[in-house]
């Protein structure tokens, strides 16, 4: 159930991405970005999102590191890349020269200092790259043969004590599902 509460937060975020949009931000279409966010706003010109992204809750892009202000008098700067259809994960922090390639995955709470290939999952701090995005897909699709995948009836607000017993039970050891 959307609140008024939650209205007002989603017009104040969006109101801030038009304004980072003005200053230089580039946006692709479709892009999702959920929940909070810090798209470093001093900088945000050089930050660019392709088409078809979600940015999930607590993403940083930070296009500086001004480390060296204090001993050099000077900050660094370099551009953020997301390219098209990318997934960045809760939590994420994604530094100033980085260019996150196509169809890629960063898991929740990399810190993302180099660049990242394309149709790449990749994770941790510093950011590895672990397995291809389809080695990443087969292997859920694998362990999703065997278990009920939940729908709607099974959001939040849609929950009661039978339900989530439920999802409790499908994921005793090991992983579940929901759409």
């Amino acid at each position: 159930m959307v609140t008024q509460y939650h209205r007002f937060l989603n017009r104040k975020k969006n109101a801030y991405i038009r304004k980072l949009v003005s200053r230089g931000l580039e946006l692709g279409q479709n892009v999702d970005i959920i929940d909070t966010f810090f798209f470093d706003p001093s900088h945000c010109f050089l930050i660019s999102i392709g088409d078809n992204c979600t940015i999930c809750p607590g993403v940083r892009l930070i296009a500086h590191d001004a480390s060296t202000k204090k001993f050099l008098g000077y900050t660094k700067l370099g551009k953020i890349i997301i390219k098209e259809n990318c997934f960045i994960g809760d939590s994420t922090l994604i530094l100033p020269g980085v260019t996150v390639g196509p169809n890629s995955i960063i898991g929740a709470g990399s810190v993302v200092t180099k660049d990242v290939p394309p149709n790449t999952v990749s994770v941790g701090n510093p950011v590895r790259n672990i397995c291809s995005v389809d080695e990443y897909i087969a292997k859920i699709q694998s362990i999703s043969r065997h278990k009920k995948i939940f729908d709607e009836n099974y959001f939040i607000e849609k929950l009661d004590d039978a339900k989530r017993k439920e999802i409790l039970q499908s994921v005793r050891g090991t992983i579940g599902f929901i759409v």
